[in-house]
């Protein structure tokens, strides 16, 4: 049993596809295959079902899968501790961050961390929160940026900042007249939510007590907070903005945007690395450059938030 087989493993895990796997590994799929084989006769069990089409893991196949994982990321970590002794705030990391996250953060981190950072090659990938933890926890990324705390107890949470959600409201609704929205009274207009899986969705539905209305003309799956921007600036619905998106928005779109009525709801955005990743100076780095980026009333929860 070698590193090399357990990756391969691992990426015919993730793409469930011979023919992908082997692009991904940078070989050809008679190779990758032929070393999966001898690693599964080294084992004696069989690690995939190559009956089912797509191909899935075998019950003790999970099992060899999850370890892996924890191998070739402590394995990695060798070469973290190298890289750290090199020089601490240097090379090549990836990041996951939530699509409701990256348009309004990262152009503000962007021109810090080239100033700040110099020497740290960061490659941005926008995934859901749930991509972002399964995703560290197979050490495809190094750092996420999410809108809630991890949770799982392999994974760390570093506190950056407090961001509150704000609605938006076109000109000619009874909303537009009202100087807050009150949670109670949202469900009775037409809401642009995003995909359910979307955790600013999922804290919005939570906090207001929504349901679904299956008596909507007019539902978007897929959508992003910008098209629904759009909509709600031609007269049609109510969407929900996180706040440093409000700080993007000249004067005439901001007279659409709302705060909510005490207590506003409030969501706590965190940088969230696996507890085996070594790389603690570049944690901190990372961290001092994303808050020094946002307003400091950020900093730290407000009289009148709410967490959700």
């Amino acid at each position: 049993m070698n590193l090399q087989q357990l990756e391969y493993i691992q990426a015919l895990d993730r793409y469930r596809h011979f023919g992908k796997a082997a692009e991904y590994c940078d070989v050809t799929q008679p190779t990758l295959s032929t070393m999966i084989q001898k690693l599964e006769e080294e084992l004696g069990v069989k690690i995939f079902d190559r009956s089912h089409q797509p191909i899935i893991p075998t019950e003790v196949g999970r099992r060899i899968l999850d370890q892996a994982a924890v191998i070739l990321i402590q394995a990695e970590q060798v070469r973290e501790i190298v890289r750290e002794e090199k020089d601490a705030l240097a090379g090549t990391i990836t990041l996951g961050i939530l699509p409701t996250i990256a348009p309004y953060l990262l152009p503000r981190v962007l021109p810090l961390l080239e100033r700040e950072l110099p020497n740290l090659r960061i490659m941005f990938v926008e995934l859901k929160t749930s991509e972002c933890l399964e995703a560290l926890r197979l050490g495809t990324v190094q750092m996420a940026i999410i809108a809630s705390e991890a949770k799982e107890t392999y994974l760390v949470d570093h506190p950056l900042y407090y961001e509150e959600f704000m609605g938006y409201v076109p000109r000619d609704s009874e909303l537009y007249a009202e100087e807050v929205i009150r949670s109670a009274e949202v469900g009775k207009y037409h809401l642009w939510l995003l995909d359910e899986g979307h955790c600013f969705r999922d804290q919005l539905v939570r906090f207001c007590h929504l349901r679904y209305d299956p008596t909507q003309r007019h539902n978007y799956s897929r959508g992003s907070l910008e098209t629904f921007m759009h909509f709600v600036e031609g007269g049609n619905g109510v969407t929900f903005l996180p706040e440093l998106a409000v700080e993007q928005l000249d004067e005439r779109h901001r007279s659409l945007v709302r705060p909510f009525a005490l207590p506003r709801p409030t969501r706590g955005i965190n940088l969230v690395t696996h507890h085996e990743y070594v790389r603690h100076a570049l944690i901190e780095a990372v961290a001092r450059v994303i808050t020094a980026s946002v307003p400091k009333r950020m900093l730290h929860l407000q009289p009148g938030q709410d967490l959700v």
